[in-house]
């Protein structure tokens, strides 16, 4: 691990001295990139230079054990020391841990109203409202590119990217089914109801390069429609894309021209394609499988939402906080902190076990 560590601080100071060269001051691009590199290994230097300090404190503590005029104060720094390197090396692992390269990116969310109705609608627009408040706890922004408003309420679909600082690596885990369970609204009788909307995230992914041909397309205009097209429902400005061999459709009308939303439905086609690839070539390798929280499969129930109990439960990792309302109003940080230190373990046990 040290030798490691050590490779990483000799680049980090590397770093900083081709930082402070004048080709690279003059040279944003340049600047940009490297200060980025440099910062993804901040972290890790900082704690390693933490941790060779609580070493070099445990080995002065053990030579002044000697003495016994300063037997009791070096026991005492022996015993803080010892304590302290056994939780820098735990980060350290864990800081070593190959990173996920898509989670700095910004992402794409679509949510769909699936199992219940009007209900399972007026839930998907609930998700959406979740995850609003907490991009805006986070600092992020949030732009709508398409939006099927349920007949009751909600969405029967609404696909929006989310920028920001390292979004992708805190929702990642959001894609599956989310369960509801409630008393609906239209409910006369008081009873409960189990309704379910799907998640779906996605990194965004700039200059995908993935050639679909024309003739693989077929494209159909029709007006916007929603929050997003109001001011533009006269003419056909929105555009729905269909790639013919995958079946992926991708639907964009929160610009106001019909080039436009057609440039960025191409765009968000490519990234699905690619996804979907990604995701082929990922169940085929079952040592990923096997250190994933969970299937993978979107199709999984990951998490219920009830609501007489003010409960919600992520089943994957058997996940449990009585706070459901806090939850809906964005407070997410205890569950999605839950799912990221099961991550980790399960790639830390995965690199132990090779």
């Amino acid at each position: 691990m040290e030798n490691r560590l050590e490779t990483i601080l000799k680049k980090y100071n590397e770093l900083t001295e081709i930082l402070a060269s004048q080709e690279v001051l003059n040279n944003f691009e340049k600047l940009k990139s490297y200060s980025k590199e440099q910062k993804d290994l901040e972290e890790t230097v900082n704690v390693y230079k933490e941790y060779k300090k609580a070493k070099e404190a445990i080995n002065d503590a053990k030579t002044l054990l000697s003495d016994p005029d300063l037997k009791e104060m070096a026991q005492i720094e022996l015993e803080e020391n010892t304590l302290k390197l056994e939780e820098l090396t735990k980060k350290l692992e864990i800081l070593l841990i190959p990173k996920d390269e898509n989670d700095g990116k910004n992402v794409i969310m679509e949510i769909r109203g699936a199992a219940g109705g009007d209900e399972a609608n007026i839930f998907a627009g609930d998700l959406y409202r979740m995850y609003t408040y907490y991009a805006e706890k986070q600092g992020w922004k949030i732009e709508i590119i398409n939006e099927t408003p349920g007949t009751s309420g909600g969405f029967s679909q609404v696909e929006f990217l989310i920028k920001g600082e390292n979004v992708y690596s805190k929702l990642k885990f959001e894609s599956g089914s989310h369960r509801v369970q409630r008393v609906p609204v239209t409910e006369t009788q008081g009873r409960v109801h189990t309704s379910t909307a799907t998640v779906v995230v996605m990194p965004e992914v700039e200059n995908v390069n993935i050639e679909v041909k024309e003739s693989d397309i077929k494209m159909d205009v029709y007006h916007s429609s929603g929050a997003g097209g109001q001011s533009v429902n006269t003419s056909n400005s929105a555009v729905r894309l269909t790639h013919i061999p995958t079946g992926i459709v991708v639907t964009c009308q929160n610009e106001r021209s019909q080039v436009k939303n057609h440039a960025k439905a191409l765009e968000i086609l490519k990234m699905k394609i690619n996804d979907d690839i990604m995701r082929k070539q990922e169940s085929e390798i079952t040592s990923e499988r096997r250190n994933k929280i969970g299937t993978g499969d979107r199709s999984e129930k990951i998490r219920t939402y009830n609501y007489s109990q003010n409960r919600v439960t992520d089943h994957r990792i058997g996940f449990s906080i009585m706070e459901l309302d806090r939850v809906m109003d964005g407070y997410l940080d205890p569950i999605i902190e839950a799912l990221i230190a099961e991550d980790q373990r399960l790639k830390l046990e995965g690199e132990k076990s090779e």
